[in-house]
Order: structure tokens, then C-alpha cells, then sequence
């Protein structure tokens, strides 16, 4: 169980995850987690994991019995996003209240839509994170842009993880002063670097991870490694993850040839995702620009990869070109092109001085870049200076 020392100076963060936490939300139990200088409580609505993710203070909102005929109503048949309820948002108080919250912080922006009438409600501070989908998610309808653009102008503070996601939030009307680039933080000390060597036999292993689905570039990495096993037949590749693709990609291995080689490993823990990144000797991650305009951040599991000293091949796409520079700490090819990535991954295999170079590149990049303790830092800064401000400006 994770627990803080209470202190009557330290101020008190109420973070509001919708659920708290699904298995892709490692991260911010993370970066929750980590926090010293400012004492953290959660507010959800839903818990689980609760084994995987163990915290103290966790305040449950509970959804009112008529949760799901509201939600219907805004969705469905007025096609507006729906809002929570005055009930809610007494709820919400009453628990940030109960816990002398002096700042909230809501995890992803179409949550934070659905809790402006608490954010107009509220006399304290509020500010907001985009981790990625989140920043376009019903932007195609005039009522959900017209949402966030109101949740924008009430919150104080918008943080994104990477420069792309801020001009992305810029796009929907937020001014650009009032965000902040507050990257994922890595524990370099459970990733530490490990330089791999070229197997012998041409026994490489290659590796992806994350959700199957269709901006994480899996038919691209499949395709790329029908080509690359053509040139080192004992290859390997492993898909680590679950998700609605899982049926699709399944079929596309058996029409490539490659059903035999491919490893559709499921969800894996952390542990055991630890265990691929130093067996493996390359990571793949090529995302592509969804149909809706959905685009990623800068990936955990790639960061997390390249601490490692795993070599990493991604494409030109959201925040990764700020986190991998090509032909230096990773390889970057254009979305979608698998025969380019194809062809980098010959490349580099035949040429075992240069992988070496790229890995060690790409650990030395999350380090000097992607710190769980500077990305912390900085976070609890704004924290600080947000609640600073307000105190400050109080009559004294």
C-alpha cells in the first residue's frame, strides 16, 4: 500500500480519474505515486485493479441509478456530450472538501468536458492533461467542440506530453499560455540499460507492445516483418497486448505466412514486459494517424524500451519524432510505410556496430529527457505554483 506522511503544510492535489486505473493507465499511477512535495488523493467513480494499483486515499463518487438513461438522453438523442449532475458535483465537492483539496487535477480532456458544471462550480483551481486520443474524441461534432472549447476557457492550466498534443490542444481554441508540456516520467532504475549483441543464427527477436488497435501501426510492424523474416528466416516477433485488432492481425499473420513467428503474447504484467524488453533485441512501434484524426503522444512502452537500450523503429508520427531522433536514437519512417521499415530493420541487422550505437543513444535520451524524477519536479511545480498564486493574492 502506498502511503505518504501526512503534514499539515503540505498541500493537498485531488486527482479525478474516471476509473481508477485500467491497465494502460500505469503512467499516471506513476506519476501520482511519486508526488512528495504536495500530498495526493484520488477521486473516482469506479475502481480497479486495486491489488495492481494499491492507494490510500481514493475517494469514490459513485454514478446515480439513472446514470446510464441521462447519459443516453445526451448522447443519443440530443447528441450533445453529456454532463454530470448537480448530485454529482455535490458529490465531488463533498470529497474534495472532506480531503481539504486545494488544487484538481482531471486526467484527459473529454472526461474534464463532462465536469464543466463542477469546474464552473468549484472556487478553487482546476487544471487538465491530454495524454493523446483524448484531444480529439467527437471533435467532429459542432456540440463536443463547442464542450471543449467552454472546459478550455474554465480550467487554469492544460498539460500535454508532448509538443504536438499542445498544438493540437491550440487547434481547439486553448490559449497557448496557459499550457504546459508535462512529460511521462520513466524509473530509469526499472529499466536500466543492457547493450545487445546480434544473435547468432539470425535469431533476432523483435517486439511491440501496446493496445491492439489501429493507431499502433500493428498491420504496418507485420508487414515490415514479413520482409524482414524473408532476409533472417529464425526471426521471431512478438505482439504483447490485447485489444479488438486481436481477431485481424491474427488473420493477416496466417495470409503473410508468418502465423508460425508470431508470438500474440496477450496482456503481459509489468514484470513480464520487463522480461521481453532484454530478451528481444529490436522494438517496434510505427503508429499511424487514425481515421478520426487520432494521434499519440510520445508512447510509454517506447520510452521504456529505449531506457532499456533496446533500438527502437518508429514512425513520423505525433510526439515519437520528439522522443526518437532518426538514425541517432532510433529509426523513424514515414506512417504506414512498411517497406521502408522493412528495409531499415535489414539494414541495421546486417550492420550490428550501428543497432549497438542507436540503443545506447536511445537509453541515454530517456535519461538525460524522460526522468520519473524530473518530470515529477516539474509537475509538482506546477501544482505549487498554481495553489501558490491563490494563496498569494488572498487578503493577508
Amino acid at each position: 500500500m502506498i502511503t505518504l506522511e501526512s503534514s499539515s503544510h503540505i498541500p493537498v492535489v485531488a486527482s479525478y480519474c474516471a476509473t481508477f486505473l485500467k491497465p494502460e493507465m500505469l503512467h499516471i499511477y506513476r506519476q501520482i505515486t511519486s508526488l512528495r512535495r504536495v500530498r495526493p488523493v484520488v477521486v473516482a467513480q469506479k475502481l480497479k485493479n486495486e491489488e495492481r494499483f494499491p492507494f490510500q486515499d481514493v475517494r469514490v463518487v459513485k454514478r446515480p441509478a439513472w446514470h446510464f438513461l441521462r447519459r443516453i438522453w445526451f448522447k443519443q438523442i440530443v447528441d450533445r456530450p453529456w454532463q454530470i449532475s448537480g448530485g454529482e458535483v455535490r458529490e465531488i465537492e463533498r470529497a474534495l472538501t472532506q480531503s481539504d483539496a486545494q488544487l484538481l487535477h482531471i486526467y484527459f480532456g473529454h472526461i474534464a468536458v463532462l465536469l464543466r458544471p463542477f469546474i464552473r462550480h468549484w472556487p478553487k483551481r482546476t487544471i487538465v492533461s491530454f495524454h493523446g486520443a483524448d484531444v480529439l474524441v467527437d471533435m467532429h461534432k459542432p456540440a463536443y467542440r463547442r464542450g471543449t472549447e467552454e472546459m478550455l476557457s474554465l480550467v487554469r492550466r492544460v498539460l500535454v506530453r508532448s509538443e504536438s498534443l499542445r498544438q493540437a490542444v491550440i487547434d481547439l481554441g486553448c490559449a497557448a499560455e496557459k499550457i504546459d508540456i508535462q512529460r511521462t516520467g520513466i524509473p530509469l532504475a526499472d529499466f536500466p540499460f543492457c547493450e545487445r549483441r546480434a544473435p547468432e543464427n539470425g535469431q533476432w527477436r523483435l517486439l511491440q507492445a501496446g493496445r491492439l488497435i489501429e493507431k499502433k501501426g500493428w498491420k504496418t510492424t507485420m508487414r515490415a516483418f514479413a520482409k524482414f523474416q524473408r532476409e533472417f528466416p529464425a526471426s521471431k516477433l512478438t505482439i504483447a497486448g490485447e485489444g479488438s485488432q486481436l481477431g485481424e492481425l491474427q488473420t493477416l499473420a496466417r495470409e503473410l505466412q508468418i502465423a508460425s513467428s508470431v508470438d500474440f503474447a496477450g496482456f503481459v504484467s509489468q514484470e513480464k514486459l520487463r522480461e521481453l524488453f532484454y530478451s528481444s533485441h529490436i522494438f517496434l512501434h510505427p503508429s499511424e494517424t487514425g481515421p478520426d484524426g487520432n494521434q499519440e503522444g510520445i508512447p510509454n512502452s517506447m520510452l521504456e524500451a529505449m531506457s532499456t537500450g533496446l533500438p527502437v523503429f518508429a514512425a513520423r508520427h505525433g510526439g515519437i519524432p520528439e522522443a526518437v531522433e532518426h538514425n541517432i536514437s532510433g529509426v523513424l519512417v514515414e506512417e504506414r510505410d512498411y517497406e521502408s521499415l522493412g528495409d531499415a530493420l535489414i539494414d541495421c541487422a546486417k550492420d550490428s556496430v550501428r543497432l549497438a550505437a542507436i540503443g545506447r543513444a536511445a537509453s541515454e535520451s530517456v535519461a538525460k529527457n524522460f526522468t520519473q524524477v524530473e518530470q515529477t519536479r516539474r509537475l509538482e511545480d506546477i501544482y505549487l505554483r498554481e495553489i501558490g498564486s491563490v494563496t498569494s493574492s488572498s487578503p493577508g
